[in-house]
């Protein structure tokens, strides 16, 4: 037997329901739409939040707090995971994201002071923390605080245009 001369069987088929086509069909008239309203008439839409009128529920609910647009989101390691270094290392951002401890090159880092540091590194990150601080030092390493750029991470000075 050929794929053409495959057929579904009679009680698998169903024909389709041809609505609107006269009082003899059973579905003429309304064509199961019932009988006036917008939902009667062709090209009738609502959205689904609507509720026909009354106020609807997100202006109902009062707004509460704030999204503050200066924010900066510091990505963070601890103390603990500097152990991954060797003795005397630098450890900047480049090198927290060569050992993925860090997600992102541009966006600033903070050290905090969770666990302990058996190793002498020198840290040049934007933040640390106070106890991160005494455990770096008591280690014999050094820090130096890298200062956070106004301007978006990727955007170079521009020169100003003389008018």
């Amino acid at each position: 037997m050929n794929d053409f001369e495959l057929k579904p069987s009679k009680s698998v088929t169903k024909k389709r329901k041809r609505i609107g086509r006269g009082p003899g069909s059973g579905q003429g008239c309304t064509a199961g739409r019932g009988n006036n309203g917008q939902k009667s008439r062709s090209g009738s839409k609502k959205r689904p939040w609507f509720e026909g009128g009354q106020m609807p529920l997100q202006r109902r609910v009062p707004k509460r707090g704030f999204t503050n647009i200066f924010r900066i989101f510091y990505q963070v390691v601890n103390v603990k995971d500097l152990n991954r270094f060797k003795e005397g290392a630098v450890v900047d951002i480049e090198s927290l994201y060569k050992m993925r401890l860090v997600r992102k090159k541009k966006s600033p880092v903070k050290i905090l002071g969770d666990g302990d540091l058996s190793k002498k590194l020198s840290l040049k990150v934007n933040l640390i923390t106070k106890s991160a601080e005494k455990k770096v030092k008591a280690a014999g390493g050094s820090i130096e605080l890298v200062s956070l750029t106004k301007q978006p991470a990727g955007k170079e000075d521009k020169k100003e245009k003389k008018i």
